[in-house]
């Protein structure tokens, strides 16, 4: 800011000031009438294609089935008319390419007629597939400057939509990107492929329990909880970190944070909630089934859910939820901030990701129903996901790494790098009981009485939840907690959905063997029986259900085996192992040039957001935080005259001064310290520059921080350069 003074003045505007009037609630009607008018979904399909033309779509969308380009051009139009009638002008292929956002290139319906005038033209050409620069995205050296070749595909399984701006409609078509030479180029690819791998590993063990019966495909389904903060928007603007980072580079702690417990669940600010009913309609508009709002833990932190969907669906739709949540906060006057951890001291956010398996008959393989001890076909998927994930912690953990993340986890308010399942009293009971022989009971909860007449008796359940497991099994689902706010969920899915997929092939061959070709249900209740014990000796050290903080659980999971990568840099290793490759190819998903991609490009996202950030902080340092230190001690040295040539006694003011003086030449020394080794690192490539960064430059800037959080504590307020916690985590 020009003026240090102008700090005081945006906080008197957020504070009341300059009055922002809140959006008007919609009522349920309008709710109702709205939901899903933006989405060109399955009843719009019905309405407006042929019979014929809407039961080939449906194939592919249930069953799987490859798409009948025959029907591309009846499908086209209808898309057309039904957007243009909404007021889209434009059309664009809508991709998720691997910098974790989305992509789009918009182009008209219109098209000149020959004779003066226009036609609005969609063909089933350009549905189908488009041609976006490969070059310009990351691609791990998959492509070079000079091969600009890419394309994109139409995913018939994920509805179209229109994106609305201010002024204007487009129809956006989800897709694939792939290379010219057909590698994939993004994250929804490998997605798909992984849930036809789960899909057909599935269905073996359906067909071996004989619960097939009308079933033709296997889903994997996912619901995404979403936590976000809120601060006045011209407190971000005031910030060139949070405009170039995200998060906060420097602050001081502010007295009170999260110490009292009190925004948890509290009630929702006037402003936030308004916010939240603009952002929830337009979600409502495009079909994404938002479910619940509250205040999360830190103050300013907000959490959204949705309800589960199938996860390509629900990937889609994680994706404009964020975006939505970005573009409806200024309207506010707010800005929502999607990083892992923006503020130091207080909780980072999460994306819950709640993942399960369902058939396209509506059954899901992970409810474990009455009688669970006695419930084969779930004892024997429950199986398959802990063998998955003790054999894949290492892939588990990487499809979570980034820059933004290593914040977060481990940290008060995330799990642990260490991954391990919670499974709750109940199953663990189970568990332990196959271990030694044989299950021949399910733990039941109870009824809790409260005490008081007027209150009813509920129904305690039969375990209790723990939050501070990675992936933890609630009820009929497993939660992967440890993925971060910023991310998309395609990458952590496809790694889930494929090592699930490898642990029911493993199942299924097993006992296919071992039950033959007309399996009795005497002799699969045997194979099952001694196969899961096999399995849970095996793989049992990757339970835990205690607190995954305690510092006895790092050292007792050490003597376990279990990976602790702490970090990207680390974690990221395990997408160059031969198991990462043989798993990835034997399944479709990823073949080696793909895998090897991937790794490159996050490796360089990693290390190009820690450049950022160290620039950043140089920058803030050098041009606002010491300009405004030495005017507080030209300031107090001018004092210290003063009193001295008064004679009066000084030697506190003079203390202070020195104190002053020493930090502002550390601030310097360390401000230089860190631009030489950012300098030093620009000459170095891949791991060894994101190592370089890890081992260098984030000690570096974590002593520039401590200098300066220290000088905000000190110089006087006024002239304070940047908006403080307290302003922004608490004037709303």
């Amino acid at each position: 800011m020009s003026d240090m003074s102008s700090r005081i003045e945006t906080i008197q505007a957020v504070a009341g000031f300059h009055e922002i009037k809140p959006v008007p609630a919609k009522s349920y009607d309008q709710i109702g009438e709205g939901y899903g008018r933006d989405a060109f979904g399955i009843r719009t399909m019905r309405e407006r294609l042929p019979k014929d033309v809407f039961k080939s779509v449906m194939r592919t969308i249930e069953l799987g089935e490859r798409l009948d380009p025959s029907i591309a051009n009846t499908v086209a139009n209808a898309m057309k008319d039904w957007a243009i009638e909404r007021g889209a002008t434009h059309y664009t292929h809508w991709f998720h390419p691997l910098t974790g956002a989305t992509a789009e290139k918009h182009d008209s319906f219109l098209s000149p007629d020959g004779q003066g005038g226009s036609l609005a033209e969609f063909s089933g050409n350009q549905l189908i597939q488009g041609e976006p620069d490969a070059s310009s995205f990351p691609s791990g050296g998959v492509r070079q400057t000079f091969e600009a070749r890419g394309y994109t595909a139409w995913d018939a399984t994920s509805p179209v939509f229109i994106s609305r701006g201010t002024e204007s409609a487009t129809l956006c078509i989800p897709t694939v990107f792939v290379s010219y030479t057909g590698e994939a180029l993004d994250k929804k690819t490998p997605l798909l492929r992984s849930i036809d791998a789960v899909s057909s590993q599935a269905m073996r063990i359906l067909r071996l329990f004989g619960t097939d019966e009308g079933v033709s495909r296997v889903f994997a389904t996912c619901g995404p909880e979403q936590e976000y903060f809120l601060i006045d928007r011209r407190y971000y603007l005031s910030r060139p970190d949070l405009l170039m980072c995200g998060r906060t580079l420097f602050g001081a702690a502010s007295q009170k944070h999260q110490q009292l417990d009190d925004h948890y669940f509290g009630s929702i600010p006037d402003r936030v909630q308004s916010f939240m009913v603009e952002a929830e309609a337009r979600l409502h508009a495009l079909g994404v089934p938002v479910k619940t709002r509250h205040n999360e833990v830190a103050p300013a932190q907000y959490e959204l859910a949705p309800e589960f969907e199938t996860a390509n669906i629900a990937v889609d739709h994680q994706q404009m939820t964020m975006q939505i949540l970005q573009t409806s906060a200024p309207k506010l006057g707010l800005q929502c901030l999607m990083h892992e951890k923006p503020f130091a001291g207080v909780n980072g956010s999460g994306k819950h990701v709640n993942w399960s398996l369902s058939t396209n008959t509506g059954t899901n393989l992970l409810d474990p129903r009455d009688d669970t001890h006695t419930n084969m076909q779930f004892l024997v998927v429950l199986a398959a996901v802990i063998r998955a994930v003790d054999l894949h912690a290492d892939l588990l953990r990487a499809s979570i790494a980034s820059a933004s993340n290593d914040h977060r986890l481990g940290a008060n308010e995330a799990p642990p790098a260490i991954i391990s399942i919670f499974l709750g009293d109940m199953l663990t009971d189970i568990v332990h009981q196959i271990e030694k022989g044989s299950a021949t009971s399910t733990k039941k909860g109870s009824d809790m009485d409260l005490g008081a007449r007027t209150l009813p008796q509920i129904p305690r359940h039969s375990g209790d939840r723990n939050r501070t497991s990675p992936f933890a099994f609630t009820g009929n689902k497993f939660e992967f907690r440890a993925v971060g706010s910023n991310s998309s969920i395609a990458w952590p899915n496809a790694v889930i959905n494929t090592i699930v997929a490898e642990s029911l092939d493993h199942i299924a061959s097993k006992l296919e063997e071992s039950v033959g070709a007309n399996p009795t249900e005497a002799k699969l209740k045997a194979a099952v029986k001694k196969l899961l014990k096999q399995i849970i000796k095996e793989h049992k050290r990757v339970l835990f259900d205690g607190d995954n903080y305690a510092q006895e659980w790092h050292e007792e999971a050490e003597k376990r085996g279990l990976p602790n990568f702490k970090d990207t840099v680390q974690a990221l290793d395990a997408l160059k192992t031969k198991k990462a490759k043989d798993i990835f190819k034997k399944y479709g998903v990823l073949n080696p040039v793909e895998l090897e991609a991937r790794y490159e490009t996050y490796i360089e996202q990693y290390a190009t957001k820690l450049r950022i950030e160290a620039d950043t902080m140089v920058s803030i340092a050098s041009n606002m935080i010491l300009p405004a230190a030495v005017r507080y001690q030209g300031q107090l040295a001018t004092a210290v005259a003063q009193t001295s040539a008064a004679d009066v006694g000084c030697e506190e003011l003079r203390a202070s001064l020195e104190e002053l003086s020493d930090l502002v030449c550390q601030l310097r020394a360390d401000c230089s310290e860190l631009q030489r080794l950012t300098h030093e690192q620009r000459a170095m490539e891949g791991h060894d520059a994101a190592k370089f960064l890890r081992d260098n430059v984030i000690p570096a800037m974590t002593e520039l921080r401590s200098v300066a959080d220290t000088l905000e504590n000190i110089v006087a307020d006024d002239l304070w350069p940047l908006p403080k916690y307290r302003e922004m985590l608490f004037i709303k």
